[in-house]
């Protein structure tokens, strides 16, 4: 294709390298085995979030527990929302984790206290807990923040329900109360019934900040409150008025709505819209430990949550893995003509690296993304030609948008170059096909560099 700048992806051998150092992490960690202690007290506590606590978190832990070659490995319920993860070593000794899924501001609160080597989160740390925890590092680092798999905000429905789809303004509405009916949004079915996480549930900060708080609303005081995603799913299951909202692998028996943010089309929150974060209510989940962290199995638990066997874990528990791989790009007349030649001829990425707040400054996933990129690109052979593609949120000047959107497919491209592979240009498209509304939290999502190969 003439029309359309590629990057040529070189130096596959030495980029091999990082990729089988990642196949063989269970095997490095059978070579140093972790401490366990002589006494009964838990080698790791772990503390926060519901939406990893509930599945995610305990086979994560087992699978830790299994690459460091322990047997008899167990997974026990230790109280409403609290687990106990077990096995043995050789010698007979025990070695098990601690799990309390309370909420992710918990995980937080423990860290704090010293009660958790580990906060569990489902939605970024907030200012006011950096501040709190600022004494033992920046929680905000490389080091300390690890995005261990993405996740979609599901609002469900009972499955009898027709409606199909909403948008963001009339979803706000719905949660609000000033909806009332079914009727009101173009659906049927008479009163509304409400669903919603409790105050400490990450899933209910991320909805309050994407959907409530983005329309200048707050929680209906008829929601009902649940600590539990599943039991909430199950609940609208049972409720042909109900709506709600969950992570994506407690939908259940529900039925999960298409859902538009401004000029964005509705969305399913399918895989490969959420493995994009272009799906509206796509959110990351986190492991987040104090930099300082002494524990050796707090690292070993983030490193195996960021491995491939971490990652595969991931995808069984219904999350989505932040493995790089192809994914369906239809083709819309809409899309701009070089972008649209470009769907043709190439194929996209699972890949988008977004930016920190107000710069061009990739943001953490995005720089653990740059690694798994160019793992990818190794592992699939060299003579790969390589696109990327940059967007931005709309401005007065649509040539300055443009510009935006270029300078931050620069600044992918210079990451790249740091890790070997030389890029040769780059396509800035401003603010077209949009992902979200132009607002604040939208903004942020515009803002992106897409990853095409051929």
């Amino acid at each position: 294709m003439s029309s359309a700048p590629f990057l040529r992806a070189r130096g596959s051998r030495r980029r091999l390298i990082p990729w089988i150092a990642c196949l063989l992490l269970p095997r490095l960690l059978l070579a140093t085995p972790l401490p366990i202690p002589s006494n009964d007290a838990p080698v790791l506590r772990i503390q926060g979030s519901n939406t990893i606590g509930a599945h995610l978190g305990p086979a994560l832990v087992a699978g830790l527990l299994k690459a460091e070659g322990l047997a008899n490995v167990r997974i026990e319920s230790a109280g409403e929302n609290e687990w106990r993860v077990s096995g043995r070593d050789g010698q007979g000794h025990t070695a098990w984790v601690r799990l309390a899924a309370h909420g992710s501001g918990t995980g937080f609160v423990a860290l704090r206290d010293g009660s958790a080597e580990v906060a569990a989160s489902s939605r970024p740390v907030k200012d006011d807990e950096v501040a709190a925890l600022a004494g033992q590092g920046e929680l905000r680092g490389e080091r300390a923040e690890q995005v261990i798999a993405i996740d979609g905000l599901a609002i469900i429905v009972h499955p009898g329900n027709p409606l199909a789809s909403l948008d963001s303004e009339h979803l706000a509405k719905l949660f609000a109360g000033e909806a009332k009916t079914w009727e009101e949004i173009g659906g049927r079915g008479g009163a509304v019934h409400l669903y919603a996480r409790d105050d400490r549930s990450g899933t209910y900060d991320t909805f309050k900040e994407l959907v409530l708080a983005a329309h200048g609303k707050g929680l209906a005081a008829s929601a009902r409150r649940f600590e539990s995603s599943d039991q909430l799913a199950a609940e609208v299951a049972r409720d042909p008025q109900g709506i709600g909202f969950v992570g994506l692998p407690s939908v259940g028996a529900a039925r999960a709505l298409a859902l538009a943010d401004g000029a964005s089309r509705a969305m399913p929150p399918s895989i490969a819209l959420i493995a994009t974060e272009d799906y509206p209510l796509a959110r990351r989940l986190y492991l987040y430990l104090t930099p300082g962290e002494a524990n050796p199995w707090a690292q070993a638990l983030v490193n195996f949550a960021q491995s491939p066997a971490g990652q595969a874990i991931v995808a069984e528990s219904g999350f989505v893995a932040q493995t790089v791989q192809v994914i369906d790009a239809a083709i819309d007349p809409g899309m701009p003509g070089d972008y649209r030649r470009l769907a043709a001829e190439a194929k996209r990425l699972s890949v988008n690296f977004r930016f920190q707040e107000g710069s061009a400054t990739l943001d953490t996933k995005a720089r653990q993304d740059i690694r798994r990129l160019v793992d990818y690109l190794a592992a699939e052979g060299n003579g790969h030609a390589v696109t990327l593609v940059g967007f931005g949120d709309a401005k007065a000047d649509p040539q300055r948008t443009a510009l935006l959107s270029k300078l931050r497919a620069m600044a992918v491209r210079r990451e790249l170059a740091k890790a070997g592979v030389v890029p040769e240009d780059v396509i800035g498209l401003g603010d077209a096909l949009p992902v979200a509304a132009n607002d604040e939290a939208g903004r942020l999502r515009n803002r992106r560099v897409e990853v095409w190969v051929r």
